[in-house]
């Protein structure tokens, strides 16, 4: 089954495997998916990532899990720009998210960001999801 927001899919599959105190989700890969978790894991969300290829040029990326006193450090994730309704900001409008506590990632023409690099590097772009 062909799935419409890849990125909705991962974040879905973190949130899910958080409740249920996992230490490892996978979710297959592509490369929007990688940037973002690179976002996450130098911000501290996630541990890391590892990618499993497999025949036929398919891949999947392994995601490890962080947990601090036994609860989850990604409290909220949460998908911002959807296929259904794509958000934009202007490096003015950027959102904070809890008074500078959580990340918004955004896509750039630079790449894939948080909020406060692409303030740093005076871009904005599409709002893909907030971290907290």
């Amino acid at each position: 089954m062909a799935i419409s927001d890849p990125l909705g899919d991962m974040i879905t599959r973190i949130r899910n495997a958080q409740m249920r105190g996992k230490s490892k989700v996978s979710t297959p890969g592509s490369k929007l998916r990688q940037h973002v978790l690179d976002v996450l894991a130098k911000e501290g969300y996630i541990r890391g990532y590892s990618t499993v290829e497999f025949e036929g040029g398919k891949s999947e990326l392994e995601i490890e899990l962080k947990y601090f006193d036994g609860q989850p450090v990604i409290r909220e994730i949460e998908r911002i720009s959807k296929p259904g309704r794509r958000v934009y900001s202007s490096v003015k409008n950027i959102p904070h998210v809890a008074n500078g506590l959580g990340v918004s990632i955004l896509s750039t023409p630079r790449g894939v960001m948080a909020d406060h690099q692409a303030r740093d590097e005076n871009v904005g772009g599409e709002v893909l999801c907030r971290v907290f």
